[in-house]
């Protein structure tokens, strides 16, 4: 298996880029976690991964849907 070390955050696809970035802004904003342009680490480990969190559970719901 090879290694993905140092490459987690990396999107595969360009285009995908500022899809994601559309839906971690949406769901930050949904969460009420005021998420700026650019840098954001004076976030609170619990605010960003409140926003992690929910994206995983919104992506694993879709593609559950999709399955049916």
């Amino acid at each position: 298996m090879a290694s993905n070390s140092g490459r987690s955050n990396r999107v595969e696809v360009p285009e995908a880029k500022a899809a994601m970035d559309r839906f971690k802004t949406e769901v930050a904003s949904e969460l009420g976690v005021n998420l700026k342009e650019g840098y954001n680490g004076d976030l609170t480990s619990r605010e960003a991964g409140s926003i992690g969190g929910e994206m995983v559970r919104r992506m694993i719901r879709k593609q559950e849907e999709q399955m049916k």
